[in-house]
């Protein structure tokens, strides 16, 4: 790895309680760049990094000659792009293909489980959310002042279930699907120190959006994953950790499995992803391709967003949609179509015996209606928002 990047570090711009400072943290720290990490209340942030990227938005990522980047992903593909080892994307075809769908999913379609732990229960961790989001307003000594500055920020985030389908309608159904995922989850990583085997990989780093941040650190769900799936809570531990090689397996190679196999404790997770995120999906996608059918004469660049704002996670109107025995309305979200077609990409340019390998696993897992998922119009990313390809 080159030692440029350990003389002139990479700044996180994040927060500890932050969902996606989770994710890309845990990436730098496998993948051994050298980074320091800073707080909003630091007076570049309102001054240079605000101004710069046009939202008042944490993580981003300032590289060492000044470029920001603002979504996680977009942050793996930039240090990817430089550093290819120590490896964090499996070079075997359908293995890749299977890690960036993970990541996926984990980075959006448990962003309502994550959020609804925190929220649902916020009265019961009122002033551990207080202390959290103080850290990012308010830099003094004053603990009675960073708890209020705390406050007016967690009014602002706690009126987002509804638009995410957390309502009370859906509550038990979305922790019934938070808690049988624990639950495999748990067997997995009894068997295994990561999703993809024996060494990190983005797959991991997508989980460690919601898993750590909101679920191992909030109190109410850290106190629920530490008794029903404590080998998850030790995962995200691990996860925060430079080695590769944990102590507890000790004996394990630090490689992905051999012959492109999958982990078959794996499979009930792929299972999940299929079925739970699978829904929002197919609605998303539905709902994405008749808005371009609307709107055939918008050009490229055009901002995706159904009132003009730019936001990190804009929507294009309300969906509707069965999920589990109840029916979801909540705010449609390309960004997660973004995401996952960014995933899927890979797995449509699988060729030959890889391709049939991937199609088994898919038809095995039920993904085959959600693999078919072709959006109308391209989406790519732009200036810090999704717009139009």
């Amino acid at each position: 790895m080159p030692t440029d990047q350990h003389v002139i570090p990479y700044t996180l711009w994040g927060a500890p309680h932050s969902f996606y400072t989770g994710k890309i943290r845990a990436y730098l720290v496998k993948k051994g760049v050298a980074f320091r990490e800073l707080h909003p209340t630091h007076p570049d942030f309102s001054s240079r990094v605000v101004p710069a990227v046009g939202l008042v938005v944490v993580p981003i990522l300032e590289a060492p000659d000044g470029q920001l980047i603002q979504d996680t992903s977009d942050m793996i593909d930039h240090l990817e792009a430089r550093w290819p080892r120590p490896l964090m994307i499996p070079e075997a075809p359908v293995q890749r293909a299977v890690a960036w769908l993970l990541e996926a999913f984990g980075s959006e379609g448990l962003l309502p489980a994550g959020m609804s732990y925190r929220w649902t229960y916020r009265a019961q961790q009122e002033d551990f959310l207080r202390a959290e989001f103080g850290r990012i307003a308010y830099a003094g000594p004053d603990r009675r002042a960073q708890r209020a500055a705390g406050e007016q920020l967690m009014n602002y985030f706690n009126d987002f279930l509804p638009s995410l389908g957390v309502t009370p309608e859906t509550l038990s159904t979305v922790e019934a699907a938070c808690l049988e995922l624990l639950d495999v989850l748990d067997v997995h990583f009894q068997q295994h120190p990561y999703l993809m085997g024996g060494r990190p990989s983005i797959a991991d780093v997508g989980f460690m959006a919601p898993l750590y941040a909101h679920l191992a650190r909030d109190p109410v769900p850290a106190t629920l994953m530490k008794t029903v799936a404590p080998n998850v809570c030790r995962w995200t531990e691990r996860m925060n950790a430079a080695a590769i090689v944990d102590g507890e397996f000790h004996d394990r190679p630090a490689s992905y499995p051999p012959g492109d196999a999958i982990p078959a404790t794996l499979l009930p997770v792929l299972d999940l992803m299929f079925r739970d995120w699978g829904a929002e999906l197919l609605a998303n996608a539905a709902h994405y391709n008749a808005w371009v059918d609307g709107h055939r004469d918008l050009p490229a660049g055009h901002l995706v967003s159904a009132n003009g704002a730019r936001k990190v996670h804009p929507t294009l109107g309300a969906l509707e949609y069965p999920w589990r025995g109840c029916t979801v309305h909540r705010a449609s979200a390309p960004h997660g179509l973004w995401h996952f077609d960014k995933a899927a990409s890979h797995a449509r340019a699988l060729e030959g015996e890889a391709l049939a390998r991937f199609t088994a696993l898919v038809k095995q897992t039920g993904g085959e209606q959600v693999m078919s998922i072709r959006l109308a119009r391209p989406l790519r990313r732009e200036n810090h928002v999704l717009v139009l390809g």
